[in-house]
């Protein structure tokens, strides 16, 4: 067990995740907006992490990326966003983690919570996640969240279907043609 990597954990536990939220949704136990039930503990109390990732969703929701880098995004954060697309890769810092999500606000990208968890430090987050400029991308999405200090330090991002995301981001977020691109990195 020492020789598996907490990469390829959060791999793992986030695809199966992915895959059981999708198998729930498609039989129809899955509704959008129920995230209350599930984020609460046996005593009706939310977790102060399900809290901040829910609020986190509200920030997001009002496009206000002064909030994510004041009160959300530790100023070291990385943000893993998996697949063969030109927004792929980890960012790193929150001015990386800024620009990513001012990208991804070109293509009108909406979030809706549908199941939070905390155990520990991580929160993990299920969510219907679609575009809406240009539309073509609708799907359930699966991130890991890991909390300290009351601010979201990583998040692992898990598409439901990583075909479909990588075709959608290539189409709305294409290279430059070539000889503006060499002319870039010549300078």
């Amino acid at each position: 067990m020492s020789d598996i990597s907490r990469a390829t954990l959060l791999r793992a536990g986030g695809l199966s995740a992915a895959a059981v939220t999708l198998g729930s949704a498609a039989l129809g136990s899955a509704t959008l907006g129920s995230a209350t039930p599930a984020a609460a503990s046996a005593t009706g109390r939310e977790h102060p992490h399900v809290t901040l990732i829910r609020n986190y969703y509200a920030a997001y929701a009002a496009g206000d990326t002064a909030a994510m880098r004041e009160r959300f995004f530790a100023p070291d954060i990385a943000w893993t966003i998996p697949g063969h697309h030109p927004l792929a890769g980890t960012k790193r810092g929150v001015n990386e983690v800024i620009a990513f999500f001012e990208q991804l606000g070109r293509a009108g990208m909406k979030a809706e919570p549908i199941f939070l968890a905390a155990d520990g430090d991580w929160v993990v987050d299920l969510h219907r996640g679609w575009s809406t400029t240009p539309e073509g991308l609708d799907q359930v999405w699966a991130l890991a969240f890991r909390i300290k200090n009351g601010r979201i330090v990583e998040a692992v991002n898990y598409p439901g279907d990583q075909h479909a995301a990588d075709a959608y981001f290539w189409r709305v977020y294409p290279l430059a043609p070539i000889p503006k691109r060499l002319a870039r990195s010549s300078r």
